[in-house]
């Protein structure tokens, strides 16, 4: 027997990564928000590796951060080593990465969804979103409440009809052994939406004692320690490392094992028929993929300070219980290796992202959102980065305020949103530094300068935090006006850095700007030639140095960016009916007429669109205006 148990502005379904950030902004912005989770002892869950960051979603995390999410603070409060990955390139690709206790990041982010106002969060599944006229209406759980609410974000990770495999067994299973939720699916078929089946995976989990560490490299946090919060970088709160982080390699054996009982992969045998991710295949794919490769790495990392297990990364699997004690124990170091977790596969259903407007509501059913893993992507970075905007943009389509939305030359999280509902994906979707074509503009270290008046203007940067932005931004301004005024005269001092540098000899003024411009030269080995340079905290000169070493790069991707918002700038009427546009070819007014782009930016990169297309477009655009 169903009954009202209460109303609601949103609704948020699932308590992921996604789930606690859409929430979280929804709450912050003042609407009153529910979340649902299947378990609340699951919240801000870690099924897979638990760290945050790494190559491109270090960046997401600091935009998250620079927008007022929650993501980098409960990272930089729970994490156990740190890394900056990729030091030894430029800084388009700097990507922080920590390794968190697991545990106690899950705890530290519910305790902050449990004292947030406007916010409460219920264990319950949600197996029914009803819809009046076209739009959301109330949400169902399972024991029969039901909720009124205007709108709904589903964050509902690999729980829609979750299965797991491991070789020949087969059970419907959220990750970790949760329940699925099994119903939902079948009410967004319902109402028309397109509904896929991908799959991901996890590696065993071993016993720290049943490792010989002995025979593995030794991977060190860094010693300069980079929060990813900008708030914590401006009071100066950047935690230590407590952990170390070990490397071993697969070889010949191992990869014998594999290749011997290929045919019992459920990957291989044709249980699996959903499509996996392409950049972090089981190891079962790798050794097929990649057969003169003669041996791939195998990282054996903490799952926190009060757990004796550890994560062994790269040795994801779906084979049977047996085959992978096999081929673990092949590997230098875990010979006598004991596991705790096995590895497995799990099957998952999820939504056609080409369903979706950049907002993330869907074009069919207004008042509804998705964000994470249900949008088809992987990984918690980008999860939590749907989550935000699904929570701002659903908070203020309540209050009757535009919607917000990011440019590919604004952020990574909208080159992440664009490729998604612009070209739609086939596969579990990751965020790479190389699928953003203003990398340059887009670094993890300027996310604040980019993001952060955005977030106050949408309220959730909060004015004394905003305040000490501004104060950071101006003295990074001073700091490059000064660096481009100062004359540095020939001296020894000078003569002795540039020596042992091996950089050209000065025999003249020179000025420091041009000084930093050297590739062997920086700010640092500057500093005795600098008499006049102020005290600045790390992260205000590493900013100027950046700008200044790169100015002439920048300045062109800067008018790549002027050129590329001319077109984003150019709107299409939502009414346009592609198929009385002469001129267009019949794929281009399919693709037109299926995902009704927003923009001719927009348009021009949908997959199978050329540039004839979008001539015959413009021409439209003016005839129309």
């Amino acid at each position: 027997m169903s009954y009202i148990a209460d109303k609601c502005d949103v609704v948020v379904i699932g308590g992921g990564h996604a789930g606690c950030e859409a929430a979280l902004a929804s709450a912050r912005l003042g609407v009153e928000t529910y979340m649902f989770s299947i378990s609340l002892d699951m919240v801000a869950n870690m099924p897979c590796n638990p760290n945050i960051g790494g190559t491109a979603k270090g960046h997401l995390v600091r935009e998250i951060d620079a927008l007022g999410g929650e993501m980098g603070k409960i990272a930089d409060k729970t994490f156990i080593q740190s890394r900056m990955l990729n030091k030894s390139k430029g800084p388009a690709v700097h990507s922080l990465r920590v390794q968190a206790d697991r545990r106690r990041y899950q705890t530290a982010m519910k305790n902050v969804l449990e004292r947030q106002e406007n916010l409460k969060i219920r264990q319950s599944e949600i197996v029914k979103i009803n819809f009046e006229d076209g739009k959301v209406s109330s949400v169902e759980t399972d024991t029969g409440a039901t909720y009124i609410t205007k709108a709904v974000i589903i964050a509902s990770g690999t729980y829609l009809k979750g299965k797991i495999l491991i070789g020949d067994y087969e059970k419907e299973s959220g990750p970790d052994g949760m329940f699925p939720a099994n119903a939902l699916s079948q009410c967004l078929k319902d109402a028309g939406l397109n509904i896929l089946r991908f799959k991901t995976g996890t590696p065993a989990r071993v016993l720290r004692n049943s490792v010989d560490f002995s025979k593995m490299e030794i991977q060190e946090g860094d010693e300069e320690i980079v929060p990813f919060s900008f708030e914590n970088e401006e009071k100066g709160i950047v935690g230590e490392n407590k952990a170390l982080c070990y490397l071993t390699y697969t070889n010949e054996k191992t990869h014998k094992i594999i290749l011997d009982n290929l045919h019992r992969s459920p990957l291989y045998s044709g249980k699996i028929k959903s499509t996996g991710p392409r950049y972090c295949p089981s190891i079962e794919d790798k050794i097929v993929k990649f057969k003169d490769k003669k041996r791939h790495q195998v990282f054996i990392e903490p799952m926190g300070m009060n757990t004796d297990e550890m994560y062994v990364q790269g040795m994801s699997s779906s084979l049977p219980e047996d085959v992978q004690i096999a081929m673990y124990r092949s590997i230098e170091g875990l010979e006598n290796v004991v596991f705790t977790r096995s590895a497995y596969a799990i099957e998952y259903d999820c939504v056609d992202p080409l369903e979706l407007m950049p907002t993330l509501e869907f074009k069919k059913i207004e008042g509804l959102y998705g964000a994470g893993q249900f949008n088809g992507t992987s990984g918690y970075e980008e999860a939590g980065a749907q989550g935000l905007i699904a929570g701002i943009n659903a908070a203020l389509k309540i209050k009757g305020k535009e919607p917000f939305t990011l440019r590919r030359d604004d952020a990574y999280i909208g080159t992440l949103i664009d490729d998604l509902v612009t070209k739609g994906t086939k596969e579990p979707y990751r965020m790479m530094t190389a699928r953003s074509e203003y990398r340059l503009l887009l670094r993890q270290d300027n996310a604040d300068l980019r993001l952060t008046e955005m977030g106050y203007k949408i309220g959730l940067i909060p004015e004394e935090r905003y305040q000490r932005f501004l104060d950071k931004k101006k003295q990074i301004e001073n700091e490059i006006e000064r660096i481009n005024k100062v004359n540095v005269p020939p001296s020894e001092t000078l003569k002795k850095i540039l020596e042992e540098k091996g950089s050209s000899p000065v025999n003249t003024g020179i000025k420091l700007s041009e000084l930093i411009r050297r590739p062997e030269l920086n700010y640092e080995i500057l500093a005795p030639v600098d008499e006049e340079r102020p005290n600045l905290r790390r992260d205000i000169w590493q900013e100027a140095e950046i700008n200044i070493k790169y100015e002439g790069y920048i300045k062109r991707q800067l008018m790549q960016a002027k050129q590329f918002k001319k077109l984003e700038d150019k709107l299409l009427p939502k009414d346009i009916d592609y198929n009385e546009i002469s001129g267009l070819r019949i794929e281009a007014k399919q693709k037109f007429m299926a995902i009704r782009p927003e923009s001719v930016g927009q348009a021009s990169r949908i997959s199978g669109v050329s540039p004839a297309d979008i001539s015959v477009l413009l021409i439209y655009l003016e005839k129309y205006k």
